[in-house]
């Protein structure tokens, strides 16, 4: 086709990256699912977390030290064809492939939902309609304007969790929206203890843990279209960890400490819970709109990365040709 190109233009800066490596670990489970999690583990919810996050950084640094040695599109798929075979690229192509398309569906439902909480009226579909055309359309346009929407989608995560601990620490030490009474840290074990339902809680809840952080691993996409892939890939890489200590372990630590564990998940989401003893009322419709641009960026990450295993994929000869093929403004318009 005229005009077209064979390779990826590098649009993604590095701080679309940084915002990308918080983002992707941060979804809709750590505002919704949490309480089931603690339901299983207690308090020591926090430690499953923290060992979670260990992996992850484990996993995490051996995939940014291959991204950085050869910084392609396929990522991990093509990393399993060069060093362990043509099948093993191939298996690990298709089936990550899959994974995103279960996902996105799941989420672009998950959008309809959302949205039918304030406009009951409106049929869920159209509202799934709308945002798959909508991240489709970001994804067709250029790779510059996916990195942005992420940017923008995990930032507002990041500033809601923020206050959210900001909020919660002013309650534990000051007693801010308790009357004054500080709540303490002590109901962190004094409901049947910092693990109450013994190690093997904490192991039934890593398999919620573990998938809470789907996503993580599509830092090794963006290599193949980062401007400086070295710099900002070994930045976010090495920060990971740390972030995931503050930002999943740190509203943890507070929510754990306001509320008794064993009382989560009763009285709806943790999150709204700490924002209304903060006296915000419209707590609920914050959050509401937070796990909806979460859902969102979750669609437009899959959309981005389906795309990207298409292309690794043709190139690799695992897939038909045409999915190889770039536009002039090299986006996978034929793939999305």
């Amino acid at each position: 086709m005229p005009g077209e190109q064979q390779t990826l233009h590098r649009g993604l800066e590095e701080r679309h990256i940084n915002l990308m490596a918080l983002g992707a670990t941060i979804g809709v489970g750590l505002f919704l699912g949490s309480a089931t999690a603690i339901k299983m583990a207690g308090p020591a919810i926090m430690l499953a977390y923290g060992l979670g996050g260990l992996a992850i950084f484990m996993i995490m640094r051996a995939l940014g030290e291959m991204a950085i040695h050869n910084p392609v599109a396929g990522s991990f798929s093509r990393y399993a064809q060069d060093y362990l075979g043509p099948l093993a690229g191939y298996l690990t192509g298709w089936n990550y492939w899959f994974l995103w398309l279960v996902t996105c569906m799941a989420e672009i439902t998950a959008v309809g939902v959302y949205m039918g909480i304030w406009f009951p009226d409106v049929p869920s579909w159209y509202w799934a309609l709308a945002a798959m055309l909508a991240m489709g359309g970001v994804n067709f346009i250029a790779v510059k304007a996916y990195g942005e929407f992420e940017f923008w989608f995990a930032l507002i995560k990041i500033v809601t969790i923020v206050l959210m601990i900001i909020g919660g620490f002013a309650m534990i030490v000051f007693g801010f929206g308790n009357h004054g009474v500080a709540t303490g840290i002590s109901n962190l074990w004094a409901h049947g203890g910092f693990m109450p339902n013994g190690f093997s809680g904490v192991l039934m809840s890593l398999q919620m843990v573990m998938f809470a952080y789907l996503g993580v691993e599509m830092l090794g996409l963006t290599a193949g279209e980062a401007k400086n892939p070295k710099k900002a890939l070994a930045r976010a890489v090495d920060s990971v960890f740390w972030r995931i200590l503050i930002f999943y372990v740190g509203a943890l630590f507070v929510i754990l400490s306001i509320y008794p564990w064993n009382e989560l998940g009763t009285r709806g989401s943790p999150f709204v819970l700490t924002f209304e003893s903060m006296g915000i009322p419209a707590a609920a419709g914050i959050i509401n709109f937070v796990v909806l641009t979460a859902a969102l960026s979750s669609c437009n990450s899959g959309i981005f990365s389906t795309g990207r295993m298409l292309f690794n994929l043709a190139e690799q000869k695992q897939a038909l040709p045409i999915f190889a093929h770039v536009s002039k403004r090299a986006c996978r318009c034929r793939r999305c």
